[in-house]
């Protein structure tokens, strides 16, 4: 089931469960300081509704700031605590810049398609 969310006009938040009730959320717009708080009780209902595992589809994100970025530092730490499943899908250096900056790129786990992120899951 995908699940719009248009509470924001400046982000938009789509969920759906993928094969092995893996939650996806598709994120497009602009994650800062404007839309973080809408971000972070869309990322805990999810969390609520299926537990730690996670996959971030930011190949919509046209920018991303540092508080954004750790939001979701915090949700892939939680995960891992956790012992569950997280994966960033489609992240793009262009609007991302804050993930090299910081070093993060090279740490949380970053898959090209949502196909590899799942695969990686299962193995």
């Amino acid at each position: 089931m995908t699940v719009p969310d248009r509470a924001n006009s400046a982000l938009t938040l789509t969920s759906a469960v993928a094969e092995g009730g893996i939650p996806v959320v598709h994120v497009s717009g602009i994650l800062d300081a404007t839309t973080r708080e809408r971000f972070t009780e869309r990322l805990a209902e999810i969390a609520d509704d299926h537990g730690p595992d996670l996959v971030l589809d930011l190949a919509g994100v046209t920018f991303m700031d540092s508080r954004a970025l750790g939001l979701i530092v915090h949700h892939w730490q939680r995960t891992m605590a956790a012992q569950g499943h997280f994966a960033l899908v489609g992240v793009q250096y262009s609007n991302s810049k804050v993930m090299w900056v910081t070093g993060l790129a090279q740490r949380l786990p970053l898959y090209d398609t949502l196909e590899e992120a799942l695969a990686a899951f299962k193995g």
